[in-house]
């Protein structure tokens, strides 16, 4: 394993890339999400479990010098200026993670990069725990990290492998378990049942923890494979469209597209799932469906709640069908309108055109189902 002492200055580097990261991108979050990510990104800092609630008043005065941390970069450092990383002699753009991971992984530490959500910049660099191999894509298990940023990411793809992060999952899968909503509850009491726990209740998830995340973990790896291997929606066009709109309505719109291809294609989530029988795996699947996913995809809990009590793995088969149909649809829906757009120099009426012919649609339906 790499010693640190000889790492730090690179670790500091990154840290404070993430820092700098955060301070330019907060503002993208609600005041729940804010706290939500503030109080992980505690909780990966002290060392704690998911499940440890850090004392109320050392929380707040941790927060508040995060925050004056972030006001004094937003004074001296420019939007998105960061730092190059010195690694070994050589000097990389910090987004180099071909270059970067060529010089870590002898040292058994992985680096990762990029941009997510509302196109903010994410990094972060853990230790290697093992590598795997999922048709013929590499598989990249990750253990303690060293640097991250507030974005608690449970797996990625990056320069065509599949990135597990372990400690980041633990936060995800316990944050999604405890702030689940009403419409979901029943389907993660089936799912946690088929974990083996006597009940439900914060104790028992905290005693068989490891259990659920063994059942919710390949969720994780084969979505990624099914979004490496969707051809349906190209990576190329998927990130022109989110760079052209991001942080909006149509944004939302084209990972909610590009998450349903990639669950419900030939290689991805529900597949394996039902070539598993991962009958929890199938519990939290339903569990977890938020956001535009539920109105865009309505037949897997319908078809899910009907599992519960047939254990037929036809029907959940038939509901995936469904899904990769109607996500095709949107797919070439949302094509033809942005390539209008880019054909016309209009992309303001292009995004107005998405955003009242298929997202507008959608968001009715989450009204509706009381979401």
């Amino acid at each position: 394993m790499a010693d640190d002492k000889a790492l730090t200055p690179f670790i500091t580097a990154v840290r404070r890339n993430c820092n700098i990261s955060d301070a330019g991108g907060s503002s993208i979050f609600s005041i729940c999400g804010m706290a939500l990510r503030l109080r992980d990104l505690n909780k990966w800092e002290q060392g704690l479990p998911p499940w440890a609630e850090e004392d109320p008043d050392r929380l707040l005065g941790w927060i508040d010098k995060r925050e004056q941390a972030w006001d004094s970069i937003a004074g001296t450092v420019g939007e998105n200026q960061f730092e190059p990383l010195s690694l070994g002699g050589k000097t990389f753009d910090p987004f180099d993670t071909p270059g970067l991971n060529r010089m870590l992984a002898p040292l058994g530490l992985f680096y990762g990069a990029g941009y997510a959500r509302s196109l903010k910049p994410t990094f972060f660099l853990a230790e290697i725990r093992e590598t795997r191999d999922i048709d013929g894509i590499p598989v990249m298990v990750l253990g303690r990290e060293l640097a991250r940023d507030l974005l608690t990411i449970p797996a990625l793809n990056q320069d065509g492998a599949v990135v597990f992060r372990q400690e980041a999952a633990r936060l995800f899968l316990w944050d999604q378990m405890a702030y689940l909503k009403k419409s979901g509850q029943r389907f993660l009491s089936f799912a946690l049942r088929n974990c083996g726990l006597p009940d439900t209740g914060r104790e028992s998830r905290i005693t068989y923890f490891e259990s659920i995340l063994a059942a919710q973990e390949p969720t994780y790896l084969y979505h990624e494979t099914g979004e490496l291997r969707d051809r349906v929606l190209a990576r190329e066009t998927f990130r022109e469209i989110v760079s052209q709109f991001p942080h909006s309505p149509v944004e939302l719109l084209v990972r909610t597209v590009k998450d349903l291809l990639a669950d419900t294609g030939p290689c991805g989530t529900l597949a394996h799932i039902i070539s598993t029988g991962n009958t929890a795996g199938l519990g939290f699947y339903a569990a977890f469906q938020d956001g535009l996913f539920r109105p865009m995809f309505p037949e897997l809990r319908m078809a899910a709640e009907k599992f519960v009590s047939d254990r037929d793995w036809a029907g959940i088969e038939q509901a995936k069908a469904k899904g990769f149909h109607t996500a095709k649809a949107y797919a070439h829906d949302l094509l033809a309108l942005f390539q209008e757009g880019r054909d016309n120099g209009d992309m303001d009426r292009a995004g107005a055109s998405i955003n009242e012919r298929l997202v507008r649609p959608l968001t009715d339906g989450q009204r509706e189902a009381g979401t």
